[in-house]
């Protein structure tokens, strides 16, 4: 029991302050829209989003189910 408060406890020490850290990035990423700043394309932000988007949905997967159940599958 003890094992595991302590596995419980690295998990939330380690989550709050890379989660924190990611948010702290994301805001960031979002103050270079300023346009009297910085130069960019439309290109370059739908490459940020997608970038964003895909490393989001690999921690999904990641935390998503072991089992093998076909959720990376395509079905109609």
């Amino acid at each position: 029991m003890a094992e595991r408060s302590e596995k419980r406890e690295k998990f939330v020490r380690l989550a709050e302050g890379r989660t924190q850290s990611a948010l702290d990035a994301i805001r960031k990423l979002g103050n270079l829209s300023n346009r009297r700043a910085y130069e960019y394309s439309d290109d370059d932000v739908k490459k940020i989003i997608k970038a964003l988007r895909d490393a989001t949905g690999d921690v999904e997967r990641k935390f998503g189910s072991n089992s093998g159940d076909g959720a990376d599958k395509f079905k109609l």
